[in-house]
C-alpha cells in the first residue's frame, strides 16, 4: 500500500462495485452490473476506472496457509534500534519477500514494525524469529503473538 495515492471518494454505485470485487474478484462483469444496477459495459468501465484511479490495486486469490502446511498464524512486533534507523530500509526489504510473512506493518508507534506470518509449527515460529528477526543486526526486540482466528472485512465501510 503507498502513501501516495489520493483520496477517493466514490459514489454508492462504485462503492458496491469494491465491496462485491473484494468479496469475489472472479465475478462475472454481467453479474457484476447486475448486481449494482448498471450496464454491463457500464460497469466494465467503472472497474477500468476503478483500477486507473488507483482504488482497485490487483485481484488475487486468497489461500488457506494452513492448506500449504503453514497452519500456525502470529503476529510479531518489531523494534529497532535506537542507533539502527538507516537500517530501517535494509530490515523491511529482507523480510517483505519471506514466505512466512504474510503482511508487513510499517508503523510511527512504539514498534516500528508489525508482522503477520504463517508457518509451520511452533518449532518453524521460533527459528523464523531467533534467526530472521533477533539475529538482525537492527532488531532491538520482539514480541510474538499468537493468532488463533482471523477476519477480514470486505467491506472497508464502503457501503451504506
Amino acid at each position: 500500500m503507498t502513501a501516495n495515492v489520493r483520496s477517493e471518494t466514490l459514489d454508492p454505485v462504485d462503492g458496491r462495485i469494491v465491496a462485491l470485487l473484494r468479496e469475489d474478484a472472479r465475478i462475472p462483469n454481467s453479474r457484476l452490473a447486475e448486481l449494482v444496477g448498471v450496464a454491463p459495459s457500464t460497469c466494465l468501465a467503472r472497474v477500468r476506472s476503478l483500477v486507473d484511479r488507483g482504488v482497485i490495486t490487483g485481484f488475487t486469490a486468497r489461500v488457506n496457509p494452513a492448506a500449504l502446511g503453514r497452519g500456525l498464524e502470529a503476529l510479531i512486533s518489531v523494534s529497532i534500534r535506537t542507533g539502527a534507523r538507516q537500517r530501517i530500509t535494509e530490515f523491511r526489504d529482507d523480510l517483505e519477500h519471506r514466505p512466512e510473512v504474510r503482511q508487513l506493518f510499517f508503523l510511527g508507534a512504539a514498534e516500528d514494525f508489525v508482522l503477520h506470518v504463517a508457518v509451520r509449527d511452533t518449532d518453524a515460529l521460533r527459528e523464523f524469529v531467533v534467526e530472521q528477526l533477533s539475529a538482525h543486526p537492527a532488531v532491538a526486540s520482539t514480541r510474538t503473538s499468537l493468532v488463533f482466528q482471523h477476519h477480514e472485512n470486505a467491506e472497508l465501510g464502503l457501503t451504506s
